[in-house]
């Protein structure tokens, strides 16, 4: 006769684990907070000078008083302090600067944004820090398609910057927010008022929508159609710098996944040789080669006037070698130091158009030697965290994550961008590098240690490695 027990060999059932509110709250305010940085110039373009900075300085009040109330698990002797040492210098050189004011006020932006990316590495373990990010992505480039639309079907024409309708032609469409090409087939410029940061930011978001893709995550039709959507509005954009910007993730890509077929020690040597010398061949070809490949990208070889503006900046750069003139990143138009110092398109040129070009000039040798270890320690252990296999313990086998592929591919975005422009040194291009590199040293191993204790498991998320 079977007979009822009291006492089951199973545990009796549960309810899925599911997040607290105040918890999705706080990753809703660091979606908030990504798409803040990704957006970039937009707030600018918006609401004006004054409207932006309320936002930022608020935005970076309210991350500060969550951190000290939450009192997330940081372990403050691993902090990227190559970067922090470059915030350093930063500050000091108001000791000395040629323009104080416009020094003060972008110390204030890059300290602003600093603190803003650590707040969110610190509270969000990687696999939520990756959708946040993928979350911030679809808003931004959401928002710049629609915006796109509004343009065209409903403005009905070109639009300038605080939604003001220009009084007849415009004399350089450079000064236009949006230039209503969305139906004629000209470039695009999104939110951004810029197709080249258009560009980068759908790049981007092609590379953490795939790695979310590859790692299973759910929606993936959706997915699938935020893919379509980034890649759209990347070839809409016509970045030429954006193209070659892609080509190095494929490459990255396709290393790092060789990279980890290597199960021997020495094994990835001889993959490290041949792609340095495929590397040194193929910059070589493309330097020599420069003008065939920048009129098949339809650009010309000085990358439209870049050169003048470089052999401008190092022109006076030279003339404060070591400790440089002071910071200001960006340069501020208004300030006598830069109004119509170098004039582009009639309009006053607010970076040097190369991150490594404008550091010296701003900072001295000192400052780019610092920001170089900064991208070096960086780079070197996103690499390392893509190509390592995850181990703690004896268990020599186990799977590799697909997000841990996002910071290595990042760096080779932003160093690339880094040619031609200043991007990686302000808004989200040095809110992904401090992000990215304190969440590295925080937690180097995907769901273990201190950081990364408060696991969250969502009804439709698989707790794989992804």
């Amino acid at each position: 006769m079977t007979v009822h027990t009291m006492h089951p060999i199973s545990a009796p059932p549960q309810a899925p684990v599911r997040e607290k509110t105040g918890h999705l709250l706080l990753r809703g305010w660091c979606i908030f907070v990504l798409a803040g940085a990704l957006a970039g110039t937009s707030w600018l373009l918006a609401l004006g000078t004054l409207g932006s900075a309320i936002v930022a300085a608020g935005s970076g009040l309210v991350s500060v008083l969550l951190w000290v109330t939450l009192r997330p698990v940081v372990q403050w002797r691993r902090l990227p302090w190559f970067a922090v040492a470059y915030i350093a210098w930063a500050v000091a050189s108001l000791l000395w600067s040629a323009w104080p004011t416009a020094t003060a006020m972008t110390l204030l932006l890059l300290l602003t944004t600093s603190v803003q990316a650590m707040f969110v590495g610190a509270v969000l373990t990687w696999r939520e820090l990756i959708r946040a990010v993928a979350s911030a992505l679809k808003w931004i480039l959401g928002l710049s398609l629609v915006f796109e639309l509004w343009v065209s079907l409903i403005w009905q024409g070109p639009i300038l910057p605080g939604f003001v309708r220009p009084d007849g032609p415009v004399d350089d469409p450079i000064v236009l927010w949006s230039r209503d090409n969305l139906f004629d087939g000209g470039r695009i410029q999104g939110l951004f008022g810029n197709a080249n940061d258009l560009a980068y930011v759908a790049l981007l978001a092609l590379v953490v929508f795939g790695v979310r893709l590859a790692g299973g995550a759910p929606r993936r039709v959706l997915l699938i159609g935020w893919m379509v959507l980034a890649g759209y509005l990347f070839v809409r954009a016509g970045s030429a710098t954006a193209y070659l910007a892609a080509a190095a993730v494929v490459v990255v890509l396709l290393t790092a996944l060789l990279m980890r077929t290597s199960n021997r020690p020495g094994g990835r040597t001889r993959f490290y040789l041949a792609y340095f010398v495929v590397a040194v061949g193929g910059l070589t070809a493309l330097w020599l080669a420069r003008d065939a490949v920048f009129a098949l990208l339809g650009r010309s070889a000085d990358l439209t006037g870049r050169e003048g503006i470089w052999g401008a900046v190092m022109e006076r750069a030279v003339e404060r070698p070591v400790l440089g003139w002071g910071f200001s990143t960006p340069w501020v138009p208004t300030d006598p130091g830069f109004d119509e110092w170098i004039v582009d398109h009639g309009e006053t040129v607010m970076q040097a158009h190369n991150m490594w070009i404008d550091v010296f000039f701003q900072l001295g040798i000192v400052g780019l030697v610092l920001i170089a270890l900064t991208f070096l320690a960086y780079v070197w252990r996103a690499w390392f965290f893509a190509v390592d296999r995850p181990r703690w313990d004896l268990v020599s086998d186990r799977p590799y994550s697909a997000g841990t592929l996002v910071p290595t591919l990042t760096g080779a975005i932003l160093l690339v961008r880094g040619l031609a422009e200043s991007g990686p040194l302000l808004a989200w291009g040095w809110f992904l590098v401090i992000l990215l590199a304190f969440k590295i040293k925080q937690a180097p191993l995907v769901d273990r240690g201190p950081a990364e204790r408060r696991l969250v498991g969502e009804q439709g998320e698989r707790l794989r490695g992804r």
